[in-house]
C-alpha cells in the first residue's frame, strides 16, 4: 500500500508534470472507483491544475476554474497505484477486468507542444479498495476530515505526540497504523519505524516510558523523513521499488536484520503480516505467530 512518503513523491512528481495543464477528458473505467456525483467528472473538463496537496495517505489534485477550485482526491489504498502516460490511447477505454480504474487526459499545450499524455490509476486484485472524490473542499472526504495530525508538520511536536500516547491502551504497531490518530503511516513503515525505535510491535503504548516516548517520536519523524528524501525527484514508476529496498525488516521475513544480523521474523494475520527482528525489539524472544499474539515464554 503507498503510505505517506510514496504519495509525498507523487504529489512532487504530478506537480511538476501537470504545472499549467489543462484537462481534456476524464474517464471513469471501474464502477467502484468513484466515490461522489456532485460534481460529476465533467466538470474538470477545461480546468487548469493549480497545485497538488497530500493528507495523509490521500493525493489532492487541485483545478482551478469557473466557480472556485476542485479537488480530485485519490486513495490508493492496498493495490492501486499512479501510472503517468507520455502517449496515452487514442481509443477511450473500455470497462472490463482489468487493472484500470480512471484515466485523465491532459488537452495539448500550445505552449510547450505537449500532448496526449496524462495518468491513469490503476488497481491490481479482486479486492477493490481504490477510491477516487471529486468535491470543492477536502474536508468533505469522510477519510480526510477524520484524519490525525500529520507526522511531518509544524505541529507535530515532541509534546504533542506524547499527549497522543497518554492514557492509550493499543499495543504501538495499532496506534501507529490508525489514522485518525496520526495521519499516512500503513503496515510497511510502521514495522520499520519499530525497527528503528527498537520496539515490540506489541508493546502498550501507555506504558511507555519518557525515553521510549522520545525514542519512538525520533523513529516516526526519522524514518518518514529519511523515506520522502530517498524517493525525491523519482518517476510515479520508480517508488514502488525504492520502498521496497529501503526496508530494514517488513517484507523480509527470512533474511538477516541489516543492524544486528539475526534473522527477521513475521507475524501472520487474516489480512496482514508484520515483521520484526527479535534482537533488536523482542530482547531475542520470538512472537507467537496467531492472532492476539504475546510473547513466547
Amino acid at each position: 500500500m503507498p503510505e505517506l512518503p510514496e504519495v509525498e513523491a507523487l504529489r512532487g512528481f504530478l506537480t511538476e508534470r501537470l504545472a499549467g495543464r489543462t484537462v481534456d477528458r476524464v474517464l471513469p473505467v471501474a464502477v467502484s472507483v468513484l466515490k461522489t456525483y456532485d460534481p460529476p467528472p465533467a466538470a474538470l473538463h477545461g480546468r487548469t491544475f493549480s497545485g497538488a496537496g497530500r493528507h495523509g495517505k490521500f493525493l489532492d489534485l487541485a483545478w482551478s476554474g469557473d466557480g472556485g477550485a476542485l479537488h480530485l482526491v485519490v486513495h490508493l489504498a492496498r493495490a492501486g497505484w499512479l501510472r503517468w502516460q507520455d502517449a496515452l490511447p487514442a481509443a477511450p477505454p473500455r470497462p472490463g477486468r482489468g487493472p484500470l480504474a480512471l484515466r485523465l487526459a491532459l488537452a495539448d499545450d500550445p505552449a510547450t507542444g505537449a500532448g496526449g499524455d496524462g495518468f491513469d490509476l490503476t488497481e491490481a486484485g479482486t479486492r477493490k479498495g481504490l477510491a477516487v472524490y471529486l468535491v470543492r473542499d477536502p474536508q468533505e472526504v469522510p477519510g480526510v476530515a477524520r484524519l490525525g495530525p500529520d507526522p511531518l508538520g509544524e505541529g507535530f511536536t515532541r509534546e504533542a505526540f506524547g499527549a497522543l500516547l497518554r492514557g492509550e491502551r493499543r499495543q504501538a504497531k495499532g496506534l501507529l497504523r490508525d489514522q485518525s490518530t496520526i495521519a499516512g503511516i500503513g503496515n510497511a513503515y510502521s514495522d520499520e519505524i519499530l525497527h528503528v525505535a527498537r520496539m515490540s510491535p506489541f508493546r502498550l503504548a501507555a506504558d511507555l516510558t519518557g525515553e521510549e516516548a522520545d525514542r519512538l517520536y525520533d523513529a516516526v519523524v526519522g524514518t518518514l523523513r529519511d523515506a520522502v528524501e530517498r524517493s525525491r525527484g523519482l518517476a510515479a514508476g520508480d517508488l514502488k521499488a525504492e520502498k521496497k529496498t529501503g526496508m530494514r525488516v517488513h517484507g523480509r521475513t527470512g533474511l538477516p536484520c541489516p543492524v544486528c544480523g539475526d534473522t527477521v521474523r513475521e507475524v501472520s494475520f487474516s489480512d496482514s503480516s508484520l515483521q520484526y527482528c527479535p534482537t533488536c525489539q523482542t530482547d531475542g524472544r520470538p512472537l507467537a505467530d496467531r492472532r492476539m499474539s504475546r510473547l513466547l515464554k
